[in-house]
């Protein structure tokens, strides 16, 4: 049992032996700043005693953290910045990354005015993922004294030398002791292209303020430019309304199209029901034309019974009788040249005794 005992005893100690690597928090909220209390106590636990090479950072054998150091500007937070962070978070295994940030009074004496102020600097980079610590203030030009308070194994930055007032390399005597890892430049992006991007367009970005509620004194703009860029502002609505009515006229026009071509189609079967040559109006044409025909052309003379058909026509039809035999316009028969004569008779007798009266009146 004691031997048990013993064993356990020493696995316990040789777990507990190597040193605990450091919780990233920055991963899951913002980076203190190295006044701050857990800066600070990530610095007392750092044993700064032993010298870390190059090589030795490189092969992951080291126990503690490596405290690396990157510094700048950070004007307009973009992604060359990140960029650059990155690289210098993953220039070795296990990498305690540290981030200066100048002043606003120390850069706009050595590179020019700044677009964000100090303090929106200072929380734009507490805010990447990348970074553990942030030192607000930062020097300048770095020095033995920098380095030893905040227990820097090596500075990031990129490969261009940044002469001083001298003539000298900024980064000179830290390339020359081993403490300098280079890091690459984004290309085709930078705070000053942002800047010459908004001053370029300057007008498109003083429309788009003045669109967005401020007013002309906010963004120093004289009475008459204010007016001037919020009638390019109604015409520019005027054009994108009119180009959402005519995109709406085109989706309505394909639908009439089509609408149209539908109805077309039922107007021409329609036509032709009615038009064509097998249509009903030609049936109603032709049924008319034949009536007409039938009752203005003569019915058919009757047949006569010496006629080589008749007697075809007596076998097919008994009930037809012959025709009644026409008569003449003068009658010879005895008969009448009775009644004749016994008119004229009349007719002479008649006119002698008109004559005796007219004797007798006149005697």
């Amino acid at each position: 049992m004691s031997r048990k005992r013993h064993r356990e005893d020493d696995s316990c100690t040789e777990t507990t032996s190597a040193p605990a690597l450091p919780l990233q928090m920055s991963i899951c909220k913002q980076a203190p700043f190295s006044d701050e209390p857990e800066a600070m106590l990530e610095r007392e636990r750092c044993d700064y005693t032993t010298r870390i090479t190059y090589k030795v950072a490189k092969s992951g054998r080291v126990l503690r953290p490596i405290r690396v150091y990157a510094d700048g500007i950070y004007d307009l937070f973009h992604q060359g910045h990140a960029r650059q962070l990155m690289q210098a978070k993953n220039l070795f295994p296990n990498v305690y990354l540290i981030v200066g940030v100048c002043s606003d009074a120390l850069t706009h004496s050595k590179k020019g005015r700044t677009v964000m102020t100090d303090l929106e600097r200072y929380e734009a980079v507490r805010h990447c993922r990348y970074v553990d610590e942030v030192v607000r203030e930062a020097p300048w030009e770095l020095d033995e004294d920098f380095i030893t308070r905040h227990k820097i194994d090596f500075v990031a930055h990129d490969e261009i030398p940044y002469i001083t007032d001298d003539g000298t390399d900024l980064y000179a005597w830290l390339k020359a002791r081993g403490m300098f890892v280079a890091t690459e430049r984004t290309e085709g992006v930078s705070t000053s292209d942002i800047v010459a991007r908004i001053v370029r367009d300057y007008d498109i970005y003083v429309r788009r303020n003045l669109a967005r509620g401020y007013s002309a004194k906010d963004l120093n703009v004289s009475f008459l430019n204010e007016k001037k860029f919020r009638l390019q502002n109604k015409m520019d609505e005027l054009k994108d309304k009119g180009k959402r009515v005519m995109e709406n006229i085109g989706e309505k026009r394909v639908d009439m199209i089509q609408k149209w071509e539908e109805k077309s189609r039922d107007f021409i079967d329609a036509f032709l029901l009615l038009f064509g040559r097998e249509g009903r109006l030609s049936h109603i044409w032709n049924e008319g034309k034949g009536r007409l025909m039938q009752a203005l052309s003569p019915p058919a003379s009757p047949r006569r019974d010496g006629s080589p058909t008749s007697s075809n026509s007596n076998d097919n039809d008994d009930s037809v009788s012959p025709p009644p035999p026409k008569a003449g316009r003068y009658d010879f028969s005895p008969s009448s040249s009775t009644n004749a004569k016994f008119s004229n008779s009349c007719s002479t007798q008649d006119f002698s005794d008109d004559d005796d009266d007219d004797e007798h009146q006149s005697k």
